[in-house]
């Protein structure tokens, strides 16, 4: 006989039911516990993140010692109106003054002249301030000013009264809060200039200054309060004056203020074991001269200098007409005619056979700045050798013409550097009408493509050729009155953008 099962499976089922709800509800349980953990360390990470990018932020933003001292300023008047404010405490003045010290202690002056890279000196960064990147816009000047987002606000300040050892000399950045200690600050805008050749060499003179003119342009006629010079870092206190008047015409601020760091009366034949820093409350720093500048910018530059300088002499605007000026620009010793009596009456003689030709004969040296300035406003043809008074050819009207003479051996030896009035020329909107060489000169004891011969054909005297030079005269004559018969091109920018 079969025995009942039914109230056994009855309680079986109940059990087996009970069993599955407790282990639902015990999975139930656990599976909440599981997402509650993952949900606090997800919220920790979160956390722990958003913190770490917080902390690395204020790493990068440089203290504003200004604010916290204002900060504290604030808190002391809470303190004296019973506002009901937070107080700083003497502990929080303290540590302000503290950590002020320690960055005038931290700042760090670097030699102006770095020796690593003597053997580049004018390449990328240059050995001058090498430690510091150029701001270069596309077409414009390559320049560093201070203090700017790139100095990270800070202002510059200089070691640099050096004149005979520019690695004695030496920079560095500081906020303006901070200042190195026992130093000055000058109030203005600084120009700090540096010059791989002479000051006094009107063309390399001009070539330094000239990006500052660029500059001038682009920032609503900003002008220097004082200048800085600097050659291979060492300090220079001068330059020609031909140079300096110009930029005193450009600029329109009286006489060039050009710093001597002079305080003590010396030479500043030594830099000294600690010289005191100046720093400059605001700066602009040029090392390249004009490189990378486009010939659009370049023209411009020039422009200005010419309009202003034609305004400082009191220049009138030549007028219309068809006349023709030549002017002849000599020189006396090196580069100089042989025969200037004989050269002078070739050119006499064709100027003579167009008419309204007038023939000018001037030797710049006798000359004031505004003289020469107003001799080139009268000038459609130059007529002069290789050498710095050539840049004068920027104060004539735009589209006149340059006619060069070369003692012989330049074209083989003298390099690149015999082409910078051609180049003057395209960057000014003149016309250079080529050059003569003179094919006889002054022995040299060495074969005449031996490199040592240019020390005895660079100052060489030039000669003459009577039939080339009237060929020559004739042509360019022609062509420019030409040129004059239609338009005279005057134009120039005398203001800034």
């Amino acid at each position: 006989m079969k025995k009942p099962i039914t109230k056994e499976s009855n309680s079986n089922c109940s059990s087996l039911s009970k069993s599955n709800n407790f282990i639902r509800r015990e999975s139930s349980s656990s599976s909440c516990s599981l997402s509650s953990s993952k949900l606090s360390i997800y919220l920790i990470a979160v956390f722990v993140v958003i913190f770490t990018l917080f902390q690395i932020q204020s790493l990068q933003i440089p203290p504003s010692w200004s604010l916290m001292h204002e900060k504290i300023v604030t808190n002391y008047s809470c303190r004296l109106s019973n506002s009901s404010c937070h107080v700083a405490t003497r502990s929080e003045e303290e540590i302000v003054k503290s950590m002020a010290s320690k960055l005038r202690q931290s700042v760090t002056f670097l030699p102006l002249k770095d020796l690593r890279y003597a053997n580049a000196a004018m390449n990328g960064h240059t050995w001058f301030m090498s430690s510091m990147q150029d701001v270069y816009e596309q077409g414009g000047v390559q320049y560093q000013q201070f203090p700017s987002e790139a100095s990270g606000g800070r202002v510059l300040c200089l070691k640099g009264r050096d004149r005979r050892d520019g690695a004695r000399n030496s920079y560095a950045l500081a906020w303006p809060e901070t200042l190195p200690r026992n130093s000055t600050l000058a109030k203005g805008i600084t120009f700090i200039s540096y010059n791989h050749y002479d000051y006094h060499n009107i063309w390399h003179g001009l070539s330094a200054m000239m990006p500052f003119v660029a500059w001038h342009i682009g920032s609503q006629c900003s002008g220097p309060t004082r200048w800085i010079l600097y050659h291979w870092g060492e300090l220079r206190t001068s330059m020609a004056p031909w140079v300096r008047t110009m930029l005193e015409a450009t600029f329109g601020r009286g006489p060039l203020d050009i710093e001597d760091f002079d305080r003590d009366g010396s030479d500043g034949g030594g830099g000294g074991d600690d010289p005191a820093a100046t720093c400059f409350e605001e700066a602009v720093v040029m090392r390249h001269n004009e490189g990378g500048m486009s010939k659009e910018k370049r023209m411009e530059v020039y422009d200005l200098m010419r309009c202003r300088s034609r305004v400082y002499c009191g220049v009138k605007p030549r007028g219309g007409g068809s006349s023709i000026g030549m002017t002849m620009l000599m020189r006396d010793g090196a580069r100089s005619f042989k025969n200037a009596s004989a050269v002078i009456r070739v050119f006499e003689k064709e100027c003579g056979k167009v008419e309204g030709c007038r023939l000018m004969v001037a030797y710049p040296h006798n000359l004031t700045f505004c003289d020469q300035v107003k001799l080139m406003s009268l000038t459609d043809i130059m007529v002069s050798p290789h050498g710095a008074q050539l840049t004068n050819m920027i104060l004539m009207d735009r589209n006149s013409s340059v006619m060069e003479f070369f003692p012989k051996g330049w074209l083989e030896l003298a390099g690149v550097g015999q082409y910078v009035y051609h180049w003057l020329a395209a960057w000014s909107g003149m016309r250079h009408e080529g050059a003569w060489r003179d094919p006889t000169g002054d022995h040299c004891p060495f074969p005449e493509n031996d490199r040592r011969c240019m020390s005895v054909f660079k100052n060489g005297r030039i000669g003459h050729d009577d039939t080339y030079f009237s060929e020559w005269a004739r042509k360019v004559l022609g062509e420019v009155k030409r040129r004059t018969a239609s338009v005279r091109i005057v134009s120039g920018l005398c203001g800034c953008n």
